[in-house]
């Protein structure tokens, strides 16, 4: 049972037919194919550097792998499902190829990109629209009964700053995974994940509430994403950019580990891990 809820949160998922066990957090490790992420230390859009990089994270203890071909920044370019597909099938296929145990997650908000990166070797599809940009990725995710990463967002990432808008953040937020966790149980899916969405139409105070309020979302019974690796909302208060932000980044995914995240969704995977034994140490 979670601590302050009277819910039972849901704490497995099937993934590649593995029954993951999420009371014990897990780390995401952040592979970007793109040329124009936000962090520009996080972009391996060569073969061979995504392929060195998954090696690497995995070694450092990377629980899942994310891999990402569209970059969802604040203002990044829109690129076509054909770029997209061509990015990422290679990349998936290898490393999928070279380590046959890694879990890996492909962040796609396209329901025919999603499907291509399961056939070709990938397990869990993290979903930055939560099904608004596509309307037939539910249905989708229900056909490949895959685990859904349902994150929390308004727009799309060409606008969603402009967007940024709430009476009551946390109240609003959690209403929308209600509502799209009730679309997703009509459709058949069966692990779900939510992602509130750090950043993402969100300002420094909105993306501040809903961190304070981390645990109030165990109200869903469902688990939690966590991701503020090197945002805005970290150096900004931090001072610098997003490559001053590793320090920072450990100091808030250590807070939300006290909150019950159950996965941290990183660029930095050592410290994640390390973040992740500390907190147990703790218990």
């Amino acid at each position: 049972m979670a601590k302050d809820t009277f819910f039972r949160k849901k704490e497995t998922i099937n993934a590649g037919g593995k029954l993951i066990d999420l009371s014990t957090p897990k780390v995401m490790g952040i592979i970007n194919l793109t040329p124009d992420s936000f962090y520009a230390g996080s972009r391996k859009p060569l073969i061979a550097d995504a392929l060195q990089q998954a090696a690497k994270m995995l070694s450092e203890g990377a629980d899942f792998l994310d891999i990402g071909a569209y970059s969802s920044r604040p203002g990044a370019d829109d690129i076509s499902v054909q770029e997209e597909t061509d990015r990422l099938l290679p990349v998936v296929e290898l490393i999928a190829a070279n380590h046959p145990d890694a879990i890996l997650s492909v962040d796609t908000f396209r329901a025919q990109v999603a499907e291509a990166a399961i056939k070709a070797g990938a397990h869990i599809i993290n979903d930055i629209s939560g099904g608004q940009l596509d309307e037939t990725m539910f249905a989708t995710i229900a056909k490949l009964q895959v685990p859904y990463i349902l994150m929390h967002t308004k727009g799309t990432p060409q606008n969603m700053n402009q967007l940024a808008q709430y009476k009551d953040v946390f109240t609003e937020v959690l209403d929308y995974f209600t509502e799209r966790y009730h679309q997703l149980k009509k459709f058949g899916v069966h692990d779900v994940i939510i992602d509130p969405g750090f950043g993402f139409a969100k300002m420094q105070e909105h993306s501040y509430t809903l961190m304070k309020r981390l645990q109030d979302f165990n109200v869903l019974g469902l688990p939690v994403l966590v991701g503020v690796s090197r945002k805005r909302m970290v150096y900004h208060v931090t001072g610098g950019n997003a490559e001053d932000a590793l320090n920072g980044t450990t100091a808030l995914n250590a807070i939300a580990l006290t909150k019950g995240a159950n996965i941290l969704r990183v660029h930095d995977v050592k410290e994640a891990v390390e973040a992740v034994k500390i907190s147990l140490a703790c218990k």
